[in-house]
């Protein structure tokens, strides 16, 4: 069915009806207030908004920095080929990261006082200005798409002189306001929940910023493979589950020390509100992924090779929403459930993304060097299982 020479698909249509239901929300947000649109108080002050929209938003463009710190850091070129789709999505990430908290500020207007009034001793006065300076180097890091597709020859030449300088600049950003996301929750020791409290929590957040870039930049390219009818590069990614492998057992076995140091190991298997929300966290972030990827023929099945990241992605937006929500409930004495008009505002950020990267790799070079490198199919190769595994090995190595 067309519409104006415009081809009206289901996707279509739920985007649409995405889009006026967030532009409903945000007329209300704005005229109205926040009280109006959310279910946050002056007890529960930080919601989905915070919880999904920033720290989930934050880490889930965490690809940026690890891939380019891996290629042109750590010398991997094999990766070279996701570069350009991985810094689109971390820009991209950020951008929608500030809409988001325009959403959240009481008066978003004046945003620009941290440039100004600067506290020193604030994490999220650190937080700001790494977020503000790491978009700022990401926009440079995906400006030779826009020179490239307009032929300006001086553009490119400048940008690459001063790569190496922009790749280092935003591995240390990435880090330095990653783990400053946790410790924005070390104030609170009397507020949050033990099973979500601990000294650690700026390197938690940190390490859980790597397993996830690593698992988004699999979710990415399998699904813009599928969106854009490309050919997938399975050679990386099998060599993005191994590495996704070592990072999330180096995590599992920090967190598991950081429950034995503090023995919350016996309370951890206790039944209670909170155990289950913890369960379900490291269920999806750890036990299931690390079981499937601890497997070669699953690292090598693009089907399953994409299960385990998106487990492990939605085991760790869990584990966002347990710090910033599940955690502050009982301290609060009510547990928070955001109003329809908050998520649809998340809903309508979502969606923003993928429009915005929809319509990046349909005008600019994105994949322009998906040529270059030997790719295979989605789907998996056709034979026995033994023909399938030697194949994508020979492929792989």
């Amino acid at each position: 069915m067309k519409i104006f020479n415009i081809k009206i698909t289901v996707w279509r249509v739920l985007f649409v009806v995405i889009m006026l239901a967030g532009i409903y929300s945000t007329y209300v947000r704005y005229f109205h207030g926040l009280g109006a649109v959310s279910a946050m108080t002056d007890d529960f002050p930080w919601g989905l908004w915070i919880g999904f929209d920033c720290l989930c938003g934050i880490m889930l463009a965490a690809g940026g920095f690890c891939v380019t710190g891996a290629v042109y850091l750590f010398g991997v070129h094999r990766l070279h080929s996701i570069v350009r789709p991985t810094i689109l999505t971390a820009f991209l990430g950020y951008c929608l990261f500030i809409v988001g908290l325009l959403f959240d500020l009481g008066r978003p207007w004046f945003i620009w006082h941290q440039l100004i009034y600067m506290n020193m001793h604030s994490p999220m006065f650190e937080v700001g200005m790494c977020v503000m300076t790491y978009t700022t180097v990401l926009f440079f890091e995906f400006l030779p798409n826009v020179f490239e597709r307009f032929n300006f020859q001086f553009g490119i030449k400048a940008v690459k002189f001063v790569y190496p300088v922009l790749v280092c600049a935003g591995i240390l950003l990435s880090t330095l306001h990653q783990s400053s996301l946790g410790s924005l929750y070390l104030i609170m020791p009397e507020k949050m929940h033990p099973f979500w409290y601990t000294p650690a929590l700026p390197f938690f957040f940190f390490g859980s910023a790597i397993c996830v870039g690593i698992a988004m930049t699999i979710f990415e390219s399998t699904i813009s493979a599928r969106a854009f009818g490309r050919a997938l590069e399975l050679p990386v990614l099998v060599e993005l589950g191994g590495a996704l492998l070592v990072a999330l057992t180096v995590n599992a076995l920090l967190r598991f020390e950081d429950y034995w140091h503090r023995d919350m190991l016996t309370k951890i298997i206790t039944p209670s509100y909170e155990s289950y929300f913890l369960w379900a966290e490291l269920t999806l972030a750890f036990v299931i992924p690390i079981i499937m990827l601890s497997f070669k023929k699953v690292r090598l099945n693009p089907n399953l090779l994409y299960l385990a990241a998106l487990s492990s992605l939605l085991g760790f937006v869990c584990n966002r929403m347990n710090v910033s929500v599940t955690g502050l409930e009982t301290w609060t004495g009510h547990h928070f459930f955001p109003k329809w008009t908050e998520f649809s505002i998340t809903l309508m950020i979502c969606a923003m993304g993928f429009f915005l990267f929809s319509m990046a790799v349909k005008y600019l070079p994105i994949f322009e060097e998906e040529h270059h490198k030997p790719t295979i199919p989605v789907s998996p190769v056709k034979g026995s299982a033994s023909e399938q595994e030697m194949a994508l090995s020979n492929a792989v190595n």
